[in-house]
C-alpha cells in the first residue's frame, strides 16, 4: 500500500513544518518553492563580510518548535541551539530617556520607576493580566481552527469564549494601555505591540494585549547563528524525514476536480497528490493558483497590514549603548499610524527599528564593526514612488539617529541594501508587500483571519502568516500543527 501524496507549496516557516508533520503522519510530501532556497521570509543577505538577517528578527516561544522537534522524535539540540537574553528590546525616546524591557520582572519594574516613571506595580499587573488572558483565551483561539463546528463544542474553548470581557473587544489597544498606565513611555511601549502583526494600536480591540506575554513573560531568545538557523534547523529535519524539496518551481495552478483538489500544475505538467496545502498568501492563492478572482477581491477590500522598508547598513563602528533589539520612537505616534494607515505615506519622524545580530556573534560583521538591520513600518504598496519614499526615509532616519545618538550615522556605513515592499512583494508572493495579509484593525480581521482550510474545495489547506492564528515564527509552527491535526482527523 502506497502512503498517500501530500503536495506543499512554499516552504516558509510553516511550509516547512507541516511538510515535517505530514511526513511524520505517513505522508509522501513534496515541497514546491518558487525560490532557489528554504525559509520564505527567513532569509539571509552577505555582503562585504558582514551577515543579515532579512526576515522576522525576535525569536519568541521556541517551545512551539520545540514541539515540533519532538512530535518527529528528534532531539532539538542537534538542530539548533538558542539562549534567552535579559534585556528583549531597548527603547530610545525623543525626550532622551531609555528603557530596557528586562525579563527579570523585578529590574522591569525597577527600570520602570526609574527611567520613565512608571509605578512598578502597573508593569507588573499588566503583565500579569496579559498572562492570564493568554491562558484562558489566547491558548484555545491560537491552538484551534475558529471555522471548524468542532472546535466550539470544546469545553475550553466555550469557557473561554464567555470569559471574553466586551471591553476586550470594543475598546482600541490604545484606550486599553492609557488606563493601565500613567506615563505616555509605558503607553507608546505597549501599543507597539500592535506592530507585530501590522496593526495599529488605535484601532485594533484590546485584546491584542496578548501579545506581550509572549515576549515579557516567556522571554525572547537568540538562536545561535541568526535566525537563518531556525530555516536551517526545519530544513534538514524536513530532509531527514524523507520530504523532498523541488526549488527554483514556480507553482502555475492547484488541480481542482469536482471541487477536489487533485495537485498542482508546474512546468505544464499536471503532478497529482491526494492533499494541496499553500504556504503561499491566500491573495496569491486564491487568485494566480485558483482562478478565483472572486475570493481574490474579497480579500482584496479588507485593510492590508503594514509593509517595510529596511536598510541593511554595514556600520564602521560599534555602539556600545545599543542592544540586539533597539527601537527609537517617534515623538507623535498616533500622527505616525495615520500616516501609514490612513494617508497611506510614510511619516517624517519615523519610528525606527533596528536589530543587530553582530552584538551576538562577532562574525556577522568584520571585527569592531556592527550589521544594522534598520526597519520601518510604512503601508502596503499601492502605487506610491518608493524610490522617493526610501530616499525621504533613509535622511529622515539619518537625522533622527543623529539627534538621539549623538552622532553622524552616514559616513560610518561601508555598505548598503535598501528592501522596499514591491520588493517583498516580489520576493515571498505577499499580497502588496503587506507582511501579515490583513492588518487587525477591526474585531473581524483580528479574530476571524482566513481558515486553515477550504470549505470550498475538500483536500486544500492553509498554513502560514496570512491565515489563522497569524504571522510570525510561534504562530506559523501553531498552523502548521493545525493543519497536521486536521490532515490527520480528515483523510
Amino acid at each position: 500500500m502506497h502512503s498517500k501524496k501530500a503536495i506543499i507549496i512554499g516552504s516558509g516557516v510553516a511550509g516547512l513544518a507541516v511538510a515535517i508533520r505530514l511526513s511524520v503522519q505517513g505522508y509522501t510530501v513534496t515541497v514546491y518553492e518558487k525560490n532557489a532556497e528554504p525559509g520564505g521570509k527567513l532569509s539571509i543577505y552577505k555582503k562585504d563580510g558582514y551577515s543579515f538577517d532579512t526576515g522576522p528578527s525576535l525569536f519568541t516561544d521556541p517551545d512551539e518548535l520545540k514541539d515540533l522537534f519532538d512530535f518527529a522524535g528528534e532531539d532539538i539540540e542537534a538542530y539548533i541551539s538558542y539562549r534567552q537574553l535579559a534585556s528583549s528590546c531597548k527603547y530610545f525616546f525623543v525626550n532622551g530617556k531609555t528603557f530596557n524591557t528586562w525579563i527579570d520582572k523585578e529590574k522591569l519594574a525597577q527600570e520602570s520607576a526609574e527611567k520613565i516613571g512608571e509605578p512598578a506595580q502597573n508593569i507588573l499587573q499588566y503583565l500579569q493580566k496579559s498572562a492570564q488572558l493568554y491562558e484562558n483565551i489566547g491558548t484555545v483561539f491560537l491552538n484551534n481552527s475558529l471555522q471548524k463546528k468542532s472546535t466550539w463544542k470544546k469545553k475550553a474553548f466555550i469557557k473561554a469564549f464567555t470569559s471574553v470581557r466586551p471591553g476586550l473587544l470594543f475598546s482600541t489597544l490604545n484606550q486599553y494601555h492609557e488606563s493601565a498606565f500613567t506615563t505616555g513611555e509605558a503607553i507608546q511601549v505597549f501599543n507597539r505591540f500592535a506592530t507585530y502583526n501590522g496593526s495599529n494600536p488605535y484601532m485594533c480591540p484590546s485584546m491584542l494585549s496578548i501579545i506581550p506575554h509572549v515576549e515579557l513573560n516567556k522571554g525572547a531568545f537568540y538562536p545561535k547563528g541568526g535566525m537563518i538557523s531556525i530555516t536551517d534547523a526545519l530544513y534538514k529535519l524536513a530532509i531527514k524525514k524523507g520530504v523532498q524539496f523541488v526549488f527554483s518551481a514556480p507553482v502555475q495552478r492547484i488541480i481542482c476536480v469536482n471541487n477536489n483538489a487533485k495537485g498542482i500544475v508546474l512546468n505544464n505538467k499536471n503532478i497529482f497528490s491526494h492533499i494541496v496545502i499553500s504556504n503561499v498568501d491566500t491573495w496569491f492563492t486564491y487568485k494566480n493558483l485558483l482562478l478565483d478572482n472572486r475570493k481574490a477581491q474579497h480579500i482584496e477590500k479588507k485593510e492590508k497590514s503594514s509593509s517595510a522598508i529596511v536598510f541593511l547598513w554595514g556600520i564602521k563602528k560599534q555602539f556600545p549603548q545599543m542592544h540586539l533589539h533597539n527601537i527609537f520612537f517617534s515623538g507623535d505616534y498616533k500622527a505616525e499610524f495615520k500616516t501609514i494607515f490612513q494617508l497611506k505615506s510614510v511619516y517624517k519622524d519615523p519610528t525606527i527599528y533596528v536589530n543587530i545580530t553582530s552584538k551576538m556573534e562577532d562574525a556577522h560583521a568584520p571585527h569592531g564593526k556592527e550589521n544594522w538591520f534598520v526597519m520601518i513600518n510604512v503601508p502596503a504598496d499601492s502605487g506610491q514612488d518608493w524610490t522617493k519614499m526610501a530616499a525621504f526615509l533613509k535622511q529622515q532616519v539619518l537625522k533622527k539617529l543623529r539627534g538621539m545618538l549623538k552622532e553622524d550615522i552616514e559616513p560610518l556605513i561601508e555598505t548598503e541594501k535598501i528592501i522596499m515592499p514591491p520588493e517583498i512583494a516580489a520576493n515571498t508572493s505577499a499580497k502588496n508587500g503587506a507582511l501579515y495579509g490583513i492588518s487587525s484593525n477591526t474585531k473581524r480581521n483580528a479574530f476571524l483571519r482566513h481558515p486553515n482550510f477550504s470549505k470550498e474545495i475538500n483536500g486544500l489547506y492553509f498554513c502560514g502568516g496570512t491565515v489563522h492564528p497569524g504571522g510570525g515564527i510561534p504562530l506559523c509552527l501553531k498552523s502548521a500543527k493545525i493543519v497536521g491535526e486536521m490532515v490527520k482527523s480528515e483523510n
